[in-house]
């Protein structure tokens, strides 16, 4: 009977599976990441092309989902709250954007309220949820209805959206989480803001 330090130590490092990852940088630089053969010791990077430098990986599919968190309150990207058409189709009255250089396009027409919040963990996202839920709650009293949106729509917006159901709904986390995500599946709040949203306590 062996034991199971033994049969551990017996186990072939050759028998681990080489890792390879193609990485593409915010660059547009395209590299090859090996991990060594044991598993130890340092990866090995191979660049495989160098991108033009934009700085940003180019996207051309548009995220024009918007997602209904309630009938007045909404959710979604920069893409839906720079297109005239989704924004009349959802009857939007009052825009939230709490991007960082991201322009409001239609100011004679919509109400709008810019909040420049850095998506980094660090950030102290609750800072800012009393300011938008003041301004998500004017836009409620006015019977209109508020689109919230950042860049991508995924976790500087949806923290925000988290955080005024936290706050003005009572609701614990779990709960205001697991509603905004069945509202816009692609909801992700960096780790930062959801461990300050785990332990929010308005």
């Amino acid at each position: 009977m062996h034991s199971l330090g033994q049969e551990i130590q017996g186990f072939s490092k050759n028998r681990l599976k080489k890792q390879s990852t193609r990485v593409t940088t915010v660059t547009g630089r395209k590299l090859l990441e090996r991990r060594s053969d044991d598993g130890e010791g340092e990866e090995q990077v191979e660049e495989l092309e160098k991108g033009s430098g934009f700085g940003f990986v180019e996207d051309k599919s548009l995220d024009l989902q918007v997602g209904v968190v309630r009938p007045f309150l909404l959710l979604a990207s920069q893409d839906a709250a720079h297109d005239i058409d989704t924004l009349q189709r959802c009857k939007v009255t009052h825009v939230l954007n709490v991007a960082f250089g991201v322009d409001n396009l239609f100011p004679d027409q919509l109400v709008y309220k810019t909040t420049q919040i850095l998506d980094l963990p660090d950030t102290d996202i609750t800072s800012y949820f009393q300011e938008c839920s003041s301004f998500i709650d004017q836009a409620r009293e006015q019977d209109g209805v508020v689109l919230v949106h950042c860049n991508a729509g995924v976790s500087r917006s949806s923290s925000i959206v988290i955080g005024y159901l936290m706050l003005k709904e009572g609701l614990m986390f779990d709960e205001a989480y697991s509603q905004v995500k069945l509202a816009r599946p692609s909801i992700c709040p960096n780790p930062g803001f959801y461990q300050q949203l785990q332990s929010y306590k308005p």
